[in-house]
């Protein structure tokens, strides 16, 4: 009998220690009876790399520190086991002891991993009579009532030895590395200059009692002091929230085995000597050993440049070879962190972590760099731009005024010094110019809307693991999305299933199963289904469900759950409900595994052979069940008599596949088990893998299956999904769903999420693989479904959307779904199931695999974007406001000043920089950000409407700064010019305060503080800036050069001059009134008897709208609106529907006639109409008067007439402006 294999091993089907399914490689490891290290003679014609294995334990020269450990109480120091890998020496294994030597001298278990009990350990491991005990294994720890100790008790002597599987922190620059980083700016050190050298020449006139001019030197050191200050703690809160977010990045959960129980443990918790489980799709954390694997390979490329994949063996194995002097080429059982597991299964022991791996010496040898996000490439452009233009200007100012200084120096009193004092004001105001025009406030603004989008994201359960994603996913135009766990729950149960073609239970029965039960076998319940079982069949499916499966048992507060592909969890939560399923362990424990196949996504199955009792092997495979049936021909006859099979007839054929298209349509996934016998393995004539010739090829044995039975598993819909759609299709992003589950299940669950509609198109991967590129062309824009897909089609996909200009946001969890996510703008991979190969190829990381997420990533795009708009249109509205002011006072002043002086410009500067871009770019995502489509990519950074905004700002502030500059003390006689200059700078600054307030919207709603309370940082900034204008105009004195405002009225002045700015920009927005929401017709369509008409506003919403069949009214808080269309010609009347965000007019063929107009019911209000392309057609019309007039221009009768656009004009309560 089977020597009993130990209950702990993850890879389930992995044979015991040191067996083989093949006799002549159950040979016991030789060892070299005590010598501690096995020297043997030269190998260098075996292995050219491999070094004298007496060396292998010696310490290299520039590693002692690494190889000398104090009280170690191992046998093996770091830099001893780093021998092993850097570089690989498979000779070097033999001065271990080989995999056992390594167990003994690292203290561990390769069976039942580390002891969750161990903390300080006592003893010491010696290297002598290592090798002869490694082969006695040590005692097993006892599984029962183990203690659950803080991480930090644990493993006291291994964390000191070996260090934890984590990187030194990098480190985070100082507060005062940064302020000499925001100091260290040309035009700020110029100033400096200039502000010492005024102190200089000043202070000697203070004190002989001759003026004051020190005091301006000295208020611009302090303001550009407190300038650099704020700037360094803004920039050392930003590091310290990305250094945050990069840890949060970098951890994930791997499997181990401890006390031999299975466990999920943080990446950072791993230690020397755990035993870690493989899986396709892992990426290692650690450098290691091959305890023991099926077709183990993995792809070192990312970390040693070998493009191919290479096949681990296990370490006993190597081993052996390296004492009988055998050749070691392609003998490798190294496992090298970074590294991808891209086949096979398998477990292996840790031999190095963190900075000793070979992934972590790497990382400690490079130098991160930060990332620029294309969004960033755009703005340094523009800030170039913005920075010569400011030059430009300062050096005309200069030139003009040095001019005017030349031709008044003799008249200027005072001698040198006053003359020099003279220069030295006109220089400090050009060089401030240049100071408030560059815009260095944009970085700022774009990596604050970055880090705050990405901090909230987390909350949201996106991990962005690339910031480009932040800005592209916000226009992203298509998602193409994964069903299982994304838009399902990924809770699966089985509920129901059919064994052979006599036996089925229902817990669910359709109308249809329920009809054909009158002609069929009876439907039974779970339970009653299990008890007509005969106990050959119950023990054969208990095996298909556990033998054929990578899922486990672990426990969580007490509670035994099982662990890893849902399917596979279901399968066994049935098993061990209904078929009195053992803990798995258990029932895995006496079966001698031969062969695995994993799953593959190409052929939709996984399968395992193992040797039965009687000899024979047996493959039993899982997987789709239409596929699985094509390759059947044989079918269990009654499920209760016992293994008995019968050919698979026609009659039986079509009434499984029947059952299948029923599971199906009820949204199930249709999953099959099937099994084949063969006398021997690999079997004779049977073609075998190249790198393994005792391993068979599956696509040959693939055939001629006996069909058990076909299982139905539930996955509801995850609440939420159906809105989440609506809401991506309301913003103009269409959802394609892309899954592996046949058709039927696909458009089941398409049409319940609501991404399958009337006139879309679903196809299988297959079909959609063949098709030419002119046909794609033409099904892409209906494409809604791909079934029975491959990665490669989700990738070809992505390319073809792309290829048509679209911004393509791509779903995947499996490693080979990692093409697709790179190649896609950007690519969410699945927390939960997604693979870590999915994981690392992807931008963003949904850590609760719901669809609901993405639709919150994207309004969190567009509100990263919209937040560096607003401060761009914040920042040149003052940059224009302030160069100009500032110009055109220094240039008609008699003494060269600036009505605006050199402190006051550094204190605008601080306002429109830091204060801006903290209160603008920390807006969290509007109710409304979701209403309107995506910006194409060719969108300008500042678009018209923010021109629009920008210009017409600039022009209301310098209007009311000039004339209160100029005309001042006309308006007001009894103020005195310092006064005036006072009340000047003041109204400036209140300007842009409000200004902040006109700039939170960038679109033409006028709603300026809707959602002002979310924004914590904006009110706080308010508070700040008012505070401070306050201070320095009571306190600030010759400081800030301006004059305490006493007089309630000026004050007054100042603030609603201010406050003016916010009415002048509903101005503006009310010019631009639009009353179309506009969309054009679909196209004609024979086959119906309507045209459908689209009108989309960004403020229609469901709960506004009240419809009648021939009226359509919208209400909201801001106006109220209501029209009626008629055709007074034909006499006939349109319908009108509410659809996903969209009114829909349904207008009969036989009405469109250029005398169709809407004749609206509301009463004589001001309106205005344009056309398509917002030429304005009338203004302020009588709407009682208007029945369809001089309109016909309106009409776009382009195509035949096949295609209308219909002119809408809404009466409004008030007048208020309509986005288009």
């Amino acid at each position: 009998m089977t020597e009993p294999r130990p209950p702990l091993l993850f890879v389930p089907l992995t044979p015991p220690r040191g067996q083989s399914a093949h006799p002549e490689n159950n040979m016991p490891a030789s060892s070299n009876h005590g010598d501690t290290i096995v020297r043997t003679s030269s190998r260098s014609h075996l292995d050219g790399d491999n070094h004298d294995d007496g060396d292998s334990l010696e310490p290299e020269p520039s590693g002692e520190s690494d190889s000398e450990v104090e009280n170690n109480k191992f046998a093996f120091s770091p830099g001893q086991l780093n021998k092993l890998i850097s570089p690989k020496c498979v000779g070097a294994l033999g001065a271990f002891g080989g995999l056992r030597g390594l167990e003994k001298g690292l203290r561990t278990d390769v069976r039942s991993g580390l002891s969750m009990d161990e903390t300080v350990l006592d003893g010491t491991v010696g290297t002598d009579g290592l090798v002869a005990q490694a082969f006695m294994p040590p005692q097993l720890a006892s599984v029962e009532g183990l203690a659950v100790k803080q991480p930090q008790d644990r493993f006291v002597d291994r964390r000191r030895v070996f260090g934890i599987n984590k990187l030194p922190k990098k480190k985070l620059k100082s507060i005062w590395e940064l302020v000499w980083i925001a100091y260290n700016d040309k035009v700020l050190i110029l100033l400096s200059i200039a502000a010492v050298v005024s102190l200089a020449v000043g202070i000697p006139q203070s004190v002989r009692g001759t003026g004051v001019e020190w005091v301006e030197g000295a208020a611009i050191i302090v303001a550009i002091v407190v300038v650099v200050a704020v700037g360094a703690a803004n920039d050392w809160q930003k590091e310290r929230q990305f250094a945050k977010l990069n840890q949060k990045k970098e951890d994930r959960y791997v499997k181990v085995i401890r006390s031999g129980k299975m466990a999920q443990l943080s990446t950072y918790d791993i230690m020397v000597g755990d035993v870690m489980c493989l899986e396709p799709g892992d990426i290692i954390p650690a450098d290691g050993i091959l305890i023991d694997g099926h077709g183990v390979k993995c792809d070192e490329s990312s970390v040693t440049g070998e493009s191919s994949l290479l096949r681990k063996v296990p370490g006993d194995k190597a081993y052996r070879a390296v004492e009988q002097n055998e050749d070691l080429k392609g003998l490798d059982p190294f496992i090298v962190s970074g590294s991808k597991v891209e086949e096979g299964m398998g477990t292996f022991l840790v031999t190095a972590t963190g900075i000793h791996s070979t992934y972590g010496r790497t990382m400690m040898s490079l130098q991160d760099e930060s990332e620029i996000t294309p969004l960033q490439v755009k703005l340094n452009v523009l800030a170039d731009y913005i920075a010569k233009v400011g030059l430009t200007a300062g050096l005309i100012l200069f030139v003009v005024l040095f001019i005017k200084f030349l031709v008044r120096l003799k008249d200027i009193e005072g001698g040198a010094e006053a003359k020099g004092q003279a220069f030295l004001r006109i220089f400090i105001v050009a060089v401030t110019i240049v100071v408030v025009a560059v815009p260095e406030g944009l970085p700022l603004a774009v990596t604050l809307a970055l880090a705050f989008a990405t901090t909230r994201m987390i909350q949201d359960n996106n991990l962005v693991r690339l910031l480009r994603a932040c800005e592209t996913m916000g226009n992203a135009t298509t998602i193409c999305s994964d069903k299982t766990g994304t838009l399902t729950e990924n809770k699966m149960s089985v509920v129901a299933a059919t064994l052979g073609t006599m036996s089925r239970f229902d817990e669910q029965p359709s109308s249809t199963n329920t009809a054909a039960s009158t002609r069929g076998p009876e439907i039974l319940s779970a339970s009653e289904f299990v008890s007509t079982l005969s106990s050959s069949i119950r023990n054969h499916l208990l095996q298909s469900i556990v033998l054929n499966s990578t899922a486990f048992e672990a426990e969580h507060d007490g509670v035994t759950t099982f662990i890893g592909s849902k399917t596979e969890t279901a399968f066994l939560s049935f098993a061990r409900d209904q078929l009195g399923l053992r803990p798995v362990s258990e029932e895995r424990a006496n079966v001698n595994i031969v062969q695995i196949f994993p799953f593959d996504s190409s052929r939709k199955c996984m399968a395992v052979v193992f040797r039965m009792d009687c000899g024979k092997y047996r493959m039993l495979v899982k997987g789709a069940a239409e596929i699985l049936l094509r390759q059947s021909s044989q079918v269990i006859q009654r499920a209760s008599n016992g293994l008995e099979d019968a050919p698979l007839s026609g009659a039986n054929r079509a009434a499984l596949d029947t059952i299948i298209t029923d599971y199906a349509s009820r949204s199930l996934r249709c999953i099959a088990l099937v099994h084949r016998d063969f006398e021997r393995w690999p079997p004779y004539g049977t073609s075998t893998l190249e790198s393994d010739g005792e391993m068979a090829d599956f696509e040959p044995l693939f055939k001629d299956m006996t069909m058990l039975g076909i299982f139905g598993i539930q996955d509801p819909v995850r609440e939420g999904v159906p809105d989440a759609v609506r809401q991506c299709q309301r913003a103009g992003v269409l959802v394609r769903m892309v899954t592996g589950d046949n058709i039927i299940t696909a458009k089941a669950i398409a049409q319940q999420c609501g991404i399958y509609t009337p006139g879309g198109i679903a196809i299988e991967g297959p079909e959609f693989r063949q098709l030419s590129h002119d046909r794609v062309d033409e099904l892409i824009p209906n494409l809604q479904v791909i079934a029975r897909s491959s990665p490669d089609d989700k990738k070809m996909l992505v390319g073809y959307l792309k290829r048509l200009g679209e911004t393509v946001a791509v779903t995947g969890d499996g490693t080979n779904d990692a093409q697709a996510l790179k190649t896609a703008d950007v690519g969410f991979a699945m927390g939960i199931t997604g693979t870590e190969v999915a994981k690392e190829a992807s931008d963003i990381i949904i850590m609760d695999d719901n669809f609901a997420s993405i639709v919150k990533a994207i309004a969190w795009g567009r509100t990263v974007n919209d937040a560096i708009r607003k401060f761009l249109q914040f920042q040149i509205t003052v940059n224009i406001t302030a160069v100009v002011l500032t110009f055109i006072s220094a240039v008609t002043s008699n003494d060269e000043d600036s009505v605006l002086s050199a402190v006051q410009l550094l204190w605008v500067n601080l306002i429109m920089d830091t204060f801006a871009a903290l209160a603008l770019a920390t807006d969290p995502p509007s109710p409304y950000v979701l209403n309107r489509k995506p910006d194409p990519k060719s969108a300008p950074l500042i678009t018209f409407t923010m021109w629009k905004m920008i210009l017409g700002q600039a022009v209301y502030q310098l209007a009311v700064t000039l004339l209160l500059y100029f005309d001042g003390h006309f308006i007001f006689p009894e103020w005195n010019s310092r006064c005036m200059q006072t009340v000047v700078f003041n109204t400036f600054v209140f300007m842009q305060v409000f200004n902040q307030y006109n700039c939170r919207r960038i679109d033409n709603r006028l709603n300026i503080m809707e959602g002002i309370l979310r924004n914590t940082w904006f009110i706080i900034i308010q508070v700040i800036i008012i505070g401070g204008q306050i201070l320095i105009v009571s306190v600030g004195g010759k400081a800030f050069s301006v004059q305490r405002l006493d007089q309630p009225s000026q004050w007054a002045v100042s603030i609603l001059l201010g406050a003016f700015a916010v009415p002048q920009m509903e101005e503006i927005e009310i010019a631009e009134l639009l009353v179309l929401w506009s969309q054009t017709a679909h196209e004609y369509d024979p086959k119906q008897n309507f045209i459908t008409m689209v009108l989309q506003g960004e403020e229609i919403l469901p709960t506004d709208v009240t419809l009648s069949p021939t009226t359509f009214s919208l209400n909201s808080e801001r106006y109220v609106c209501s029209f009626e269309l008629y055709d007074e010609v034909t006499h006939t009347e349109p319908s009108f529907e509410f659809d996903r965000g969209f009114l829909v007019i349904k207008v009969p063929k036989k009405s469109l006639s250029d005398s169709y107009w809407p004749t609206l019911t509301n009463e004589k209000l001001p309106f205005v109409v344009t056309d398509f392309n917002r030429r304005r057609l009338a203004s302020k019309r009588d709407v009682t008067s208007w029945a369809g007039g001089d309109f016909g221009h309106g009409l776009d009768t382009t195509r035949d007439k096949l295609f209308r656009r219909l002119l809408v004009p809404v009466a409004f309560t008030s007048p208020v402006a309509v986005k288009s």
